[in-house]
Protein backbone atom coordinates (compact mmCIF):
# COMPACT_ATOMS: atom_id res chain seq x y z
CA UNK A 1 0.00 0.00 0.00
CA UNK A 2 1.37 3.51 -0.58
CA UNK A 3 1.91 3.96 2.93
CA UNK A 4 3.77 1.23 3.26
CA UNK A 5 7.35 1.12 2.83
CA UNK A 6 8.58 0.04 -0.44
CA UNK A 7 9.06 -3.75 -1.31
CA UNK A 8 12.68 -3.35 -2.07
CA UNK A 9 12.97 -0.50 0.79
CA UNK A 10 15.90 -1.68 2.33
CA UNK A 11 19.12 -0.59 0.19
CA UNK A 12 20.65 -3.88 0.48
CA UNK A 13 17.86 -5.61 -1.41
CA UNK A 14 18.09 -3.00 -3.85
CA UNK A 15 21.65 -5.65 -4.97
CA UNK A 16 21.65 -6.74 -8.55
CA UNK A 17 24.81 -8.72 -10.19
CA UNK A 18 26.87 -6.37 -11.91
CA UNK A 19 25.86 -7.13 -15.45
CA UNK A 20 22.33 -5.65 -13.96
CA UNK A 21 20.92 -9.72 -13.87
CA UNK A 22 18.88 -10.42 -10.59
CA UNK A 23 20.25 -13.43 -8.42
CA UNK A 24 18.04 -16.13 -7.83
CA UNK A 25 18.05 -19.34 -5.67
CA UNK A 26 15.38 -21.49 -6.14
CA UNK A 27 14.17 -24.31 -3.83
CA UNK A 28 11.74 -26.35 -4.33
CA UNK A 29 13.27 -26.58 -7.97
CA UNK A 30 11.73 -29.53 -9.52
CA UNK A 31 8.20 -28.92 -7.67
CA UNK A 32 5.65 -26.59 -9.98
CA UNK A 33 6.36 -23.38 -8.60
CA UNK A 34 10.25 -24.43 -8.87
CA UNK A 35 9.69 -25.83 -12.58
CA UNK A 36 7.72 -22.71 -13.78
CA UNK A 37 10.29 -20.28 -11.85
CA UNK A 38 12.92 -22.26 -13.99
CA UNK A 39 11.11 -21.96 -17.30
CA UNK A 40 11.01 -17.72 -16.99
CA UNK A 41 14.33 -17.77 -16.06
CA UNK A 42 15.59 -19.28 -19.45
CA UNK A 43 13.29 -17.48 -20.88
CA UNK A 44 14.70 -13.94 -19.66
CA UNK A 45 18.48 -14.59 -19.15
CA UNK A 46 19.39 -10.70 -19.49
CA UNK A 47 17.00 -10.31 -16.36
CA UNK A 48 17.77 -13.52 -13.93
CA UNK A 49 20.76 -15.70 -13.65
CA UNK A 50 20.12 -18.95 -11.26
CA UNK A 51 22.96 -19.33 -8.57
CA UNK A 52 21.43 -22.72 -6.48
CA UNK A 53 18.88 -25.20 -6.80
CA UNK A 54 17.45 -27.47 -3.74
CA UNK A 55 14.99 -30.08 -4.48
CA UNK A 56 13.76 -33.05 -1.93
CA UNK A 57 16.14 -35.62 -4.00
CA UNK A 58 13.42 -37.57 -5.49
CA UNK A 59 13.94 -36.39 -9.26
CA UNK A 60 17.56 -35.95 -9.55
CA UNK A 61 17.64 -36.47 -13.08
CA UNK A 62 15.76 -33.49 -13.35
CA UNK A 63 17.74 -31.37 -10.75
CA UNK A 64 20.79 -32.35 -12.83
CA UNK A 65 19.39 -31.14 -15.62
CA UNK A 66 17.88 -27.95 -14.28
CA UNK A 67 21.63 -27.41 -13.07
CA UNK A 68 22.77 -27.30 -16.54
CA UNK A 69 20.74 -25.08 -18.18
CA UNK A 70 20.61 -22.76 -15.67
CA UNK A 71 24.52 -23.20 -15.02
CA UNK A 72 24.17 -23.18 -11.46
CA UNK A 73 27.08 -22.88 -8.78
CA UNK A 74 25.48 -24.92 -5.81
CA UNK A 75 22.44 -27.59 -6.34
CA UNK A 76 21.08 -28.93 -2.67
CA UNK A 77 18.96 -32.03 -1.49
CA UNK A 78 17.35 -32.57 1.25
CA UNK A 79 17.60 -36.58 1.00
CA UNK A 80 21.35 -37.57 1.72
CA UNK A 81 20.64 -40.81 0.39
CA UNK A 82 19.78 -39.18 -3.34
CA UNK A 83 23.83 -37.59 -3.32
CA UNK A 84 25.30 -40.78 -5.41
CA UNK A 85 22.54 -40.53 -7.98
CA UNK A 86 22.66 -36.86 -7.87
CA UNK A 87 26.61 -36.80 -8.57
CA UNK A 88 25.64 -39.19 -11.48
CA UNK A 89 23.16 -37.11 -13.06
CA UNK A 90 25.36 -33.97 -12.83
CA UNK A 91 28.57 -35.75 -14.35
CA UNK A 92 26.58 -37.04 -17.30
CA UNK A 93 24.56 -33.72 -17.57
CA UNK A 94 27.55 -31.69 -17.38
CA UNK A 95 29.94 -34.00 -19.54
CA UNK A 96 33.61 -33.43 -18.08
CA UNK A 97 32.91 -29.98 -16.91
CA UNK A 98 33.20 -29.19 -13.16
CA UNK A 99 29.94 -30.25 -11.27
CA UNK A 100 28.20 -27.62 -9.08
CA UNK A 101 28.65 -28.13 -5.36
CA UNK A 102 26.53 -30.49 -3.49
CA UNK A 103 25.24 -29.54 -0.23
CA UNK A 104 23.02 -32.67 1.37
CA UNK A 105 20.79 -33.27 4.19
CA UNK A 106 18.05 -31.75 6.48
CA UNK A 107 19.61 -27.96 6.94
CA UNK A 108 21.01 -28.21 2.76
CA UNK A 109 17.81 -25.71 1.53
CA UNK A 110 18.52 -23.23 4.78
CA UNK A 111 22.57 -23.00 3.59
CA UNK A 112 21.53 -22.48 0.00
CA UNK A 113 18.67 -20.09 1.36
CA UNK A 114 21.47 -17.83 3.02
CA UNK A 115 24.06 -17.79 0.22
CA UNK A 116 24.93 -14.91 -2.11
CA UNK A 117 21.71 -13.78 -3.78
CA UNK A 118 19.81 -11.18 -4.09
CA UNK A 119 15.93 -13.09 -4.04
CA UNK A 120 15.46 -16.79 -2.63
CA UNK A 121 12.32 -18.21 -3.66
CA UNK A 122 10.47 -20.32 -1.76
CA UNK A 123 8.89 -23.02 -3.67
CA UNK A 124 9.30 -25.70 -0.93
CA UNK A 125 5.69 -27.24 -0.33
CA UNK A 126 4.85 -27.84 3.63
CA UNK A 127 6.22 -26.51 6.90
CA UNK A 128 9.70 -27.94 6.40
CA UNK A 129 10.12 -24.77 4.39
CA UNK A 130 10.27 -22.58 7.71
CA UNK A 131 14.17 -23.06 8.27
CA UNK A 132 14.96 -21.78 5.05
CA UNK A 133 12.45 -19.10 5.10
CA UNK A 134 13.84 -17.93 8.42
CA UNK A 135 17.48 -18.35 6.69
CA UNK A 136 16.85 -15.92 3.67
CA UNK A 137 15.51 -13.24 6.42
CA UNK A 138 18.12 -13.01 9.04
CA UNK A 139 20.71 -13.22 5.29
CA UNK A 140 18.95 -10.00 4.43
CA UNK A 141 17.52 -11.60 0.79
CA UNK A 142 14.39 -10.95 -0.75
CA UNK A 143 12.10 -13.86 -0.13
CA UNK A 144 9.32 -14.44 -3.12
CA UNK A 145 7.48 -16.91 -0.76
CA UNK A 146 5.60 -19.60 -2.29
CA UNK A 147 6.07 -21.69 0.92
CA UNK A 148 2.67 -20.12 2.77
CA UNK A 149 3.09 -23.04 5.06
CA UNK A 150 6.41 -21.23 6.92
CA UNK A 151 4.38 -18.12 7.35
CA UNK A 152 1.31 -19.84 8.63
CA UNK A 153 3.60 -21.94 11.51
CA UNK A 154 6.18 -19.51 12.83
CA UNK A 155 4.21 -16.45 11.98
CA UNK A 156 5.71 -14.47 14.20
CA UNK A 157 8.96 -15.88 14.22
CA UNK A 158 8.76 -14.67 10.94
CA UNK A 159 7.03 -11.17 11.19
CA UNK A 160 10.51 -10.80 13.87
CA UNK A 161 12.80 -10.88 11.09
CA UNK A 162 11.80 -9.60 8.19
CA UNK A 163 12.40 -6.06 7.27
CA UNK A 164 10.04 -3.58 5.84
CA UNK A 165 8.86 -4.83 2.15
CA UNK A 166 10.82 -8.21 2.22
CA UNK A 167 8.52 -10.56 1.90
CA UNK A 168 7.31 -10.54 -1.62
CA UNK A 169 4.28 -13.17 -2.35
CA UNK A 170 3.98 -15.72 -4.86
CA UNK A 171 0.67 -17.20 -4.14
CA UNK A 172 -2.33 -16.29 -6.80
CA UNK A 173 -3.95 -14.74 -4.26
CA UNK A 174 -1.25 -12.66 -2.54
CA UNK A 175 0.17 -11.46 -5.03
CA UNK A 176 -3.16 -10.27 -6.16
CA UNK A 177 -3.84 -8.40 -3.29
CA UNK A 178 -0.16 -7.70 -3.03
CA UNK A 179 -0.97 -5.12 -6.48
CA UNK A 180 -4.13 -4.32 -6.12
CA UNK A 181 -3.35 -3.06 -2.31
CA UNK A 182 -1.08 -0.54 -4.13
CA UNK A 183 -3.84 1.50 -5.13
CA UNK A 184 -4.81 2.86 -1.67
CA UNK A 185 -3.61 3.34 2.18
CA UNK A 186 -4.09 0.93 4.85
CA UNK A 187 -6.83 3.18 6.06
CA UNK A 188 -8.77 3.16 2.88
CA UNK A 189 -9.22 -0.62 2.71
CA UNK A 190 -12.38 -2.20 4.05
CA UNK A 191 -12.00 -5.74 3.53
CA UNK A 192 -9.86 -8.34 1.45
CA UNK A 193 -11.70 -11.07 -0.77
CA UNK A 194 -9.86 -13.98 -1.39
CA UNK A 195 -11.10 -15.84 -4.32
CA UNK A 196 -11.01 -19.96 -4.07
CA UNK A 197 -11.75 -22.26 -7.37
CA UNK A 198 -14.12 -24.44 -5.36
CA UNK A 199 -11.88 -27.03 -6.10
CA UNK A 200 -12.84 -30.28 -7.92
CA UNK A 201 -16.20 -30.98 -5.56
CA UNK A 202 -17.55 -27.70 -5.25
CA UNK A 203 -21.30 -27.91 -5.33
CA UNK A 204 -21.14 -31.59 -3.51
CA UNK A 205 -22.89 -31.79 0.05
CA UNK A 206 -20.86 -33.30 3.02
CA UNK A 207 -22.99 -36.37 2.00
CA UNK A 208 -21.41 -36.57 -1.53
CA UNK A 209 -17.86 -36.57 -0.38
CA UNK A 210 -18.10 -39.58 1.79
CA UNK A 211 -16.74 -42.02 -1.13
CA UNK A 212 -14.73 -39.31 -3.21
CA UNK A 213 -11.34 -40.97 -4.45
CA UNK A 214 -7.91 -39.55 -4.25
CA UNK A 215 -8.30 -39.75 -7.96
CA UNK A 216 -11.19 -37.34 -7.62
CA UNK A 217 -9.26 -35.19 -4.90
CA UNK A 218 -6.57 -34.81 -7.87
CA UNK A 219 -8.30 -33.51 -10.96
CA UNK A 220 -8.80 -29.89 -10.04
CA UNK A 221 -10.63 -28.29 -12.66
CA UNK A 222 -8.28 -25.15 -13.59
CA UNK A 223 -5.05 -25.24 -11.58
CA UNK A 224 -1.86 -28.23 -12.29
CA UNK A 225 -0.42 -28.13 -8.58
CA UNK A 226 1.70 -31.12 -6.86
CA UNK A 227 -0.67 -33.91 -4.96
CA UNK A 228 -1.10 -32.47 -1.44
CA UNK A 229 -1.91 -29.00 -2.76
CA UNK A 230 -4.62 -30.40 -5.02
CA UNK A 231 -5.93 -32.30 -1.98
CA UNK A 232 -5.78 -28.93 -0.25
CA UNK A 233 -7.61 -27.26 -2.33
CA UNK A 234 -10.26 -30.12 -2.68
CA UNK A 235 -10.84 -29.73 0.80
CA UNK A 236 -10.15 -26.04 0.75
CA UNK A 237 -7.52 -26.15 3.61
CA UNK A 238 -5.60 -23.92 1.17
CA UNK A 239 -7.92 -21.40 1.39
CA UNK A 240 -7.97 -21.09 4.92
CA UNK A 241 -4.32 -21.34 4.38
CA UNK A 242 -4.40 -18.42 2.91
CA UNK A 243 -6.52 -16.76 5.34
CA UNK A 244 -3.98 -16.96 8.06
CA UNK A 245 -1.44 -15.57 5.32
CA UNK A 246 -3.21 -12.75 3.98
CA UNK A 247 -3.55 -11.53 7.65
CA UNK A 248 0.25 -11.91 8.51
CA UNK A 249 1.17 -10.13 5.46
CA UNK A 250 -1.37 -7.36 5.80
CA UNK A 251 -2.10 -6.76 8.93
CA UNK A 252 -6.35 -7.40 8.09
CA UNK A 253 -8.28 -8.75 11.15
CA UNK A 254 -9.80 -12.07 10.30
CA UNK A 255 -13.31 -10.53 10.14
CA UNK A 256 -12.41 -8.39 7.48
CA UNK A 257 -10.82 -11.09 5.48
CA UNK A 258 -13.80 -12.84 2.97
CA UNK A 259 -13.25 -15.86 1.11
CA UNK A 260 -15.58 -15.96 -2.05
CA UNK A 261 -15.98 -19.11 -4.49
CA UNK A 262 -14.87 -18.01 -8.24
CA UNK A 263 -14.72 -21.58 -10.39
CA UNK A 264 -12.80 -19.73 -13.58
CA UNK A 265 -9.97 -18.90 -11.41
CA UNK A 266 -9.71 -15.18 -13.33
CA UNK A 267 -9.83 -13.18 -10.46
CA UNK A 268 -7.20 -14.40 -8.14
CA UNK A 269 -8.69 -11.87 -5.02
CA UNK A 270 -9.85 -8.40 -4.36
CA UNK A 271 -9.39 -5.64 -2.17
CA UNK A 272 -12.49 -3.83 -1.45
CA UNK A 273 -12.25 0.09 -0.06
CA UNK A 274 -13.79 2.26 2.33
CA UNK A 275 -15.20 4.42 -1.01
CA UNK A 276 -17.59 1.03 -1.68
CA UNK A 277 -14.56 0.35 -4.68
CA UNK A 278 -13.40 -2.95 -5.55
CA UNK A 279 -9.66 -3.60 -7.01
CA UNK A 280 -9.38 -7.11 -8.37
CA UNK A 281 -6.53 -8.12 -9.96
CA UNK A 282 -7.21 -10.85 -12.93
CA UNK A 283 -5.46 -13.28 -15.15
CA UNK A 284 -5.79 -16.55 -16.55
CA UNK A 285 -4.80 -19.14 -14.54
CA UNK A 286 -1.08 -19.48 -14.86
CA UNK A 287 1.39 -19.39 -11.78
CA UNK A 288 4.13 -17.92 -13.87
CA UNK A 289 2.68 -14.56 -13.25
CA UNK A 290 3.18 -14.40 -9.99
CA UNK A 291 6.01 -16.12 -9.44
CA UNK A 292 7.84 -13.16 -12.34
CA UNK A 293 5.79 -10.37 -9.75
CA UNK A 294 8.12 -12.26 -7.25
CA UNK A 295 11.56 -12.56 -8.50
CA UNK A 296 11.17 -9.61 -10.70
CA UNK A 297 9.35 -6.67 -8.32
CA UNK A 298 9.35 -3.97 -8.46
CA UNK A 299 9.57 -4.34 -12.44
CA UNK A 300 7.17 -6.45 -14.68
CA UNK A 301 8.49 -9.33 -16.77
CA UNK A 302 6.93 -8.70 -20.38
CA UNK A 303 5.05 -11.75 -21.55
CA UNK A 304 5.35 -13.69 -18.47
CA UNK A 305 2.33 -15.25 -18.70
CA UNK A 306 -0.76 -15.30 -21.27
CA UNK A 307 -3.05 -12.36 -20.91
CA UNK A 308 -6.81 -12.33 -21.51
CA UNK A 309 -8.10 -12.08 -25.19
CA UNK A 310 -11.10 -9.24 -24.54
CA UNK A 311 -12.26 -10.22 -28.47
CA UNK A 312 -13.31 -13.48 -26.86
CA UNK A 313 -17.03 -13.52 -24.53
CA UNK A 314 -16.26 -14.88 -21.16
CA UNK A 315 -18.37 -15.31 -17.81
CA UNK A 316 -16.78 -15.04 -14.53
CA UNK A 317 -18.93 -16.23 -11.41
CA UNK A 318 -18.92 -15.72 -7.93
CA UNK A 319 -20.47 -17.91 -5.31
CA UNK A 320 -20.42 -18.03 -1.41
CA UNK A 321 -18.34 -20.71 0.12
CA UNK A 322 -20.58 -23.50 1.77
CA UNK A 323 -18.87 -23.76 5.04
CA UNK A 324 -20.81 -26.82 5.75
CA UNK A 325 -19.47 -29.03 3.49
CA UNK A 326 -16.20 -27.47 3.64
CA UNK A 327 -15.84 -26.30 7.62
CA UNK A 328 -11.51 -25.85 6.72
CA UNK A 329 -11.47 -21.81 6.62
CA UNK A 330 -13.70 -21.46 9.56
CA UNK A 331 -11.22 -23.67 11.70
CA UNK A 332 -8.51 -21.66 9.89
CA UNK A 333 -10.02 -18.37 11.03
CA UNK A 334 -9.88 -20.10 14.70
CA UNK A 335 -6.27 -21.49 14.81
CA UNK A 336 -5.21 -18.21 13.34
CA UNK A 337 -7.39 -16.20 15.86
CA UNK A 338 -5.79 -18.38 18.64
CA UNK A 339 -2.61 -18.16 17.21
CA UNK A 340 0.91 -19.31 19.49
CA UNK A 341 1.33 -22.75 18.24
CA UNK A 342 -2.55 -23.34 17.03
CA UNK A 343 -1.75 -22.62 13.34
CA UNK A 344 1.49 -25.30 13.42
CA UNK A 345 -0.78 -27.84 14.86
CA UNK A 346 -3.67 -27.40 12.48
CA UNK A 347 -0.98 -27.23 9.22
CA UNK A 348 0.75 -30.54 10.63
CA UNK A 349 -2.06 -32.48 11.61
CA UNK A 350 -3.14 -31.42 8.10
CA UNK A 351 -0.28 -32.93 6.29
CA UNK A 352 -0.67 -36.10 7.91
CA UNK A 353 -4.26 -36.29 7.00
CA UNK A 354 -3.29 -35.47 3.04
CA UNK A 355 -0.47 -38.32 3.22
CA UNK A 356 -3.29 -40.85 5.05
CA UNK A 357 -5.90 -40.44 1.82
CA UNK A 358 -3.33 -40.38 -0.76
CA UNK A 359 -1.85 -43.57 0.42
CA UNK A 360 -5.81 -45.06 0.38
CA UNK A 361 -5.17 -45.44 4.54
CA UNK A 362 -7.74 -42.06 5.45
CA UNK A 363 -11.51 -41.61 3.42
CA UNK A 364 -11.69 -37.73 2.38
CA UNK A 365 -14.07 -36.29 5.02
CA UNK A 366 -12.40 -37.66 7.25
CA UNK A 367 -9.43 -35.62 7.00
CA UNK A 368 -11.18 -32.38 8.27
CA UNK A 369 -12.82 -34.76 10.34
CA UNK A 370 -9.04 -35.56 12.02
CA UNK A 371 -7.65 -31.98 11.96
CA UNK A 372 -10.17 -30.58 14.01
CA UNK A 373 -10.10 -33.18 16.56
CA UNK A 374 -6.53 -32.42 16.63
CA UNK A 375 -6.97 -28.76 17.28
CA UNK A 376 -9.49 -29.28 19.82
CA UNK A 377 -7.13 -31.44 21.92
CA UNK A 378 -4.45 -29.13 21.62
CA UNK A 379 -6.41 -26.91 23.31
CA UNK A 380 -5.76 -23.16 23.98
CA UNK A 381 -1.79 -22.17 23.27
CA UNK A 382 0.11 -20.03 24.61
CA UNK A 383 0.53 -16.14 23.62
CA UNK A 384 2.35 -16.08 20.11
CA UNK A 385 4.43 -13.37 21.70
CA UNK A 386 7.29 -15.21 23.16
CA UNK A 387 6.80 -18.19 20.24
CA UNK A 388 10.22 -20.20 19.26
CA UNK A 389 11.27 -22.20 16.53
CA UNK A 390 11.60 -24.99 19.25
CA UNK A 391 7.58 -24.30 20.27
CA UNK A 392 6.91 -24.97 16.38
CA UNK A 393 8.98 -28.09 16.16
CA UNK A 394 7.41 -29.31 19.69
CA UNK A 395 3.93 -28.68 18.42
CA UNK A 396 4.49 -30.17 15.21
CA UNK A 397 5.44 -32.92 16.54
CA UNK A 398 2.92 -33.76 19.14
CA UNK A 399 0.17 -32.73 15.99
CA UNK A 400 1.73 -34.74 13.34
CA UNK A 401 1.56 -37.95 16.56
CA UNK A 402 -1.76 -37.14 17.50
CA UNK A 403 -3.06 -36.95 13.83
CA UNK A 404 -1.35 -40.75 12.79
CA UNK A 405 -3.00 -41.76 15.59
CA UNK A 406 -6.55 -40.98 15.13
CA UNK A 407 -6.42 -41.06 11.51
CA UNK A 408 -5.73 -44.95 12.33
CA UNK A 409 -8.52 -45.63 14.16
CA UNK A 410 -10.88 -43.20 11.97
CA UNK A 411 -9.42 -45.85 8.77
CA UNK A 412 -10.63 -48.97 11.19
CA UNK A 413 -14.02 -47.45 11.53
CA UNK A 414 -14.14 -46.33 8.03
CA UNK A 415 -14.15 -49.64 7.50
CA UNK A 416 -16.03 -52.22 9.48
Amino acid sequence: MSDSPSPLADPHLLFDAADGRRDIVVLGSTGSVGTQAVDLVLRNPDRFRVTGLSAAGGRVGLLAEQARLLRVRTVAVADETAVPALREALAAQFAGEPLPEILAGPTAAAQLAASECHTVLNGITGSIGLAPTLAALEAGRTLALANKESLIVGGPLVKALAKPGQIIPVDSEHAALFQALAAGTRADVRKLVVTASGGPFRGRTRAELAHVTVGDALAHPTWAMGPVITVNSATLVNKGLEVIEAHLLYDIPFERIEVVVHPQSYVHSMVEFTDGSTLAQATPPDMRGPIAIGIGWPERIPDAAPAFDWTKASTWEFFPLDTEAFPSVGLARHVGGLGGTAPAVFNAANEECVEAFLAGRLPFTAIMDTVTAVVADHGTPASGTSLTLADVLEAESWARARAREMAAKAAVEARA
